[in-house]
């Protein structure tokens, strides 16, 4: 009898829990999914009466991808910075570490792996090495705290910033960086090494279309695809550290380090692991950025700016929520494209040009002043004046940032308050 009733709470317990965890996971599920849609419907609207407005409007495939891996880069500095309160200014050394390995490792410039190396090997390895990389700057920079340590961290990366630059291995130009040589001309394979059906290149702009499941897939939405893949994956695998026992000390750490020390916990040997573990993703970040550019600079890569890029993501989106960075990459990037001069394509201002008219656009206001000339004074390379109106505007009224601010005002996190609330609407 008793084993009959565990028996029948063991099949309760397996058969409910993945509709629980789905629950759980709802809004995780939306929002990959919505991920999954955007590049069919932005290839919709692109192709319909409403082209104008959609291409004024929404991010260009190029901008999605870039925000795949510069999300990454960006919840990789949020993990050690929201989570622990360490302000890590010098994150850009990771992911300059983790592009230029694998450029050097295409290139048959790093011994013992030859330029046929699988990128998903050389894109491992890179991450190990930036995370060696990460160990070895926090055993020194974790003696301080506070502003001391953001500042040590922000010199180790400017030396390896002026170090790259002079390093002529790289390549002949070092102030240009190194390019992917003709090793990997169809670009670089994301799947499971060795086994070619199981894999599909990102980077590779010759025009060729991939057959899957059916649907011809372009250049840029393959490499959405594929780039997604990982940065899920790694997102899924810092949160579930996030929500471990680790993280929760690390959490303890940033509200209050001595008391995490009064209990008992080692708060080096923690920071340096949760250091470590950034350091790791900022590489495997970087790694896919150079993967699907096939170039890469020391300003677009261990240039201090570049984590500045990613603060600027976790302050819009929300320190501590660990997605919060990517939509707050999203939003500042929307922003900057909306905003763009014509040649790069879409916003606001090719937009008013296209739309208003020959006629509306010479009008003369005063001064012989035009409409146009207006327009093109207020708009034209101005994207990242407004940026920093909007930031401005974030630090006042929204200083938990986007996800952060939901947060708040649902009570808890999104992810599980969200279910939460609908089921109770039921």
């Amino acid at each position: 009898m008793a084993i009959s009733s565990a028996t029948r709470w063991v099949g309760r317990v397996h058969t409910s829990w993945p509709v629980e965890h789905l629950r759980n996971h709802g809004v995780h599920l939306v929002v990959i999914l919505a991920l999954v849609a955007y590049p069919g419907f932005y290839h919709a609207l692109t192709n319909s009466p409403l082209s104008a407005e959609a291409v004024a409007v929404l991010p260009r495939m190029p901008t999605m991808i870039a925000l795949l891996y510069f999300g990454l880069f960006a919840m990789s500095f949020d993990f050690i910075s929201g989570y622990t309160g360490y302000l890590s200014f010098g994150h850009a050394a990771f992911y300059g570490t983790g592009a230029y390995f694998v450029i050097l490792v295409a290139n048959g410039k790093v011994p013992l792996l030859p330029p046929g190396t699988p990128f998903m090997v050389s894109l491992l390895l890179a991450g190990i090495l930036a995370a060696l990389l990460a160990l070895a700057i926090g055993l020194v920079s974790f003696r301080l705290s506070g502003v001391y340590f953001a500042m040590i961290t922000l010199g180790f990366s400017q030396v390896m910033y002026v170090f790259i630059r002079g390093w002529d291995y790289v390549a002949s130009n070092p102030r240009d960086g190194p390019t992917v040589g003709s090793t990997h001309s169809e670009g670089f394979e994301i799947g499971v090494p060795y086994v070619d059906q199981l894999n599909l290149a990102i980077g590779s702009f010759s025009g060729e279309e991939v057959a899957l499941f059916g649907h011809t897939l372009g250049t840029y939405t393959t490499s959405f695809y594929m780039v997604g893949i990982v940065v899920l994956v790694s997102y899924f695998a810092l949160q579930r550290i996030v929500h471990s026992p680790f993280g929760r000390v690390m959490v303890a750490i940033r509200d209050n380090e001595e008391r995490a020390e009064a209990v008992g916990y080692n708060t080096l040997v923690y920071k340096l692991g949760a250091f470590v573990i950034s350091g790791f993703f900022g590489g495997i970040a970087g790694g896919l950025f150079a993967g699907y550019a096939r170039s890469v600079t020391p300003e677009n890569t261990f240039y201090f700016l570049t984590a500045g890029d990613a603060l600027l993501a976790s302050i819009i989106g929300g320190f501590g929520t660990l997605a919060g960075p990517l939509y707050g990459h999203l939003f500042d990037e929307t922003i900057r494209e909306f905003l763009s001069n014509a040649g790069l394509g879409g916003g606001l201002l090719p937009y008013l040009r296209q739309r208003l008219g020959e006629g509306v656009l010479g009008t003369e206001i005063f001064g012989g002043l035009t409409v146009e000339g207006l327009i093109t004074a207020a708009l034209n390379g101005h994207a990242a004046l407004y940026v920093g109106i909007v930031f401005i505007l974030f630090v006042l009224y929204l200083p938990n940032g986007i996800l952060g601010t939901l947060r708040e005002w649902l009570g808890g996190p999104v992810s599980k308050r969200v279910p939460e609330l609908l089921r109770g609407l039921r």
